[in-house]
């Protein structure tokens, strides 16, 4: 309810109105301003590429209605996939450590392009999909360079402004290719890995004309004593000097593997009671989650500027929690998923502007991508083993007993979280000076 049905307001004329909220919208994106020129171009590469991100939205579907697989046989597909590119994540964090970060993303890209051309130019079956993972095993190998990247050129203080807008900027170009995925995916799918492929290429010639110079910044902040390099280090040295990480990664494994049931389970419930117009439902309900992003993040990132990133952190685990049990409570009722995905990535917004800066404080600059690496390998595990479960659970016993192992997986995050949130301030205090 608004403030002035209950008190009175002072008039505004429309013109004093209209440059009140542009200056409130300037402040908000202001924020933005000051970080270095590569990080404009990795956020933009970014928004790019994800303009043609048109299958993945639609995996679950392709596998399900198009190849004709059950839930079991999907979930064992995407632990298998998973499984095939551990190795390439943990050769990708050791290449992030050693050689330029710029030139992995270069030619991991041009790889995944050719892989999406050849899958638009032949048939649909198991051989395009099989194209589609070898694809995706070099974007998961260039993630921990992306992500490295980030870290690298941006200051303590300006990280998760940095990642923010990296996370912005992705979803801009999001916002209308699940949509567009819905409508191609009964006649024209082929038309999909054709324009994923061909913003993948514009994106990656950005990045290879346009970034010149990725030297780290140098950090002399007091709280960045913990990101000094120590290249003769082991990560498992790391890790024995930093256990709240291991930690961090029990709750990131546990968030990650709840999280991921938005791609999996929510499009077989939507297949399984609206029929073929499930599709574009979940289309338009992704694409509301990439809308949502980007209409709330800058606030999100302004309005909540003091809170420590793992008070950010429980807060989105519990907001994720609260919008699958919407949706679980709400299905059949179309509205309701739009509102459940509204709440969902209120949480959403929340993790990632928590998870990016955490680590990357508080670990060596010196083995960031090896760290991202480890955490992918980690995730990919835990991630696995759950959608395994979760497959043979929907197909045996239904939505109702599926949903409660989710939530219950979100929740046990949640209070993991909790845990983290009581010991790292005793763990690095330095971070809590400001």
């Amino acid at each position: 309810m608004r403030r002035g049905f209950l008190f009175p307001l002072p008039e505004v004329s429309a013109h004093k109105q209209g440059r009140k909220e542009i200056s409130v919208n300037m402040t908000v994106f202001n924020q933005y301003r000051g970080l270095r020129r590569e990080i404009y171009i990795l956020a933009f590469g970014r928004m790019v590429t994800n303009l043609g991100s048109m299958i993945w939205p639609v995996m679950t579907m392709i596998l399900s209605q198009k190849i004709g697989l059950t839930a079991a046989q999907i979930s064992y597909y995407f632990v298998g996939s998973s499984i095939i590119m551990l190795p390439a994540s943990i050769l990708g964090g050791k290449l992030a450590d050693r050689v330029n970060k710029k030139w992995v993303i270069v030619v991991c890209d041009c790889v995944s392009i050719v892989c999406f051309y050849i899958s638009a130019a032949i048939p649909l079956g198991m051989g395009t999909i099989l194209l589609f993972v070898i694809g995706g095993i070099f974007q998961s190998m260039e993630y921990p360079s992306y992500d490295a990247l980030f870290a690298d050129l941006s200051t303590t203080k300006d990280r998760e402004r940095a990642y923010s807008l990296e996370y912005l900027g992705g979803n801009l170009g999001l916002v209308l290719s699940p949509t567009i995925a819905g409508l191609l995916f009964k006649d024209y799918l082929w038309l999909s890995f054709l324009i994923s492929g061909t913003s993948i290429a514009v994106s990656t010639v950005l990045i290879a004309v346009l970034i010149k110079d990725v030297t780290p910044v140098e950090d002399s902040g007091e709280e960045a004593s913990y990101q000094e390099k120590k290249d003769g280090a082991s990560v498992f040295a790391i890790l024995k000097e930093n256990p709240l990480i291991i930690l961090y990664l029990l709750c990131g494994t546990l968030y990650s593997a709840a999280y991921g049931q938005y791609n999996f389970i929510m499009p077989l419930d939507m297949a399984a009671v609206h029929g073929d117009a499930g599709a574009v439902i979940f289309g338009t309900v992704s694409s509301l989650n990439c809308v949502t992003v980007v209409l709330f993040t800058p606030f999100i990132t302004k309005l909540f500027v003091r809170m420590r990133d793992t008070g950010k952190m429980l807060m989105g685990r519990l907001l994720v929690f609260a919008g699958y049990l919407v949706f679980l409570l709400l299905l059949g009722f179309i509205p309701g998923y739009y509102l459940a995905m509204l709440i969902f990535t209120w949480g959403e917004i929340f993790d990632v502007l928590s998870s990016g800066p955490y680590v990357s404080t508080r670990i060596p600059a010196s083995h960031r991508g090896r760290i991202n690496a480890l955490m992918s390998v980690a995730y990919t595990v835990i991630t696995g083993g759950i959608d395994l479960v979760v497959g043979q659970l929907y197909d045996r016993a239904g939505s109702t007993w599926t949903w409660t192992l989710i939530l219950s997986v979100t929740l046990l995050s949640a209070a993991a979280t909790i845990l983290l949130r009581a010991l790292d301030k005793k763990a690095y205090p330095k971070l809590y000076r400001q």
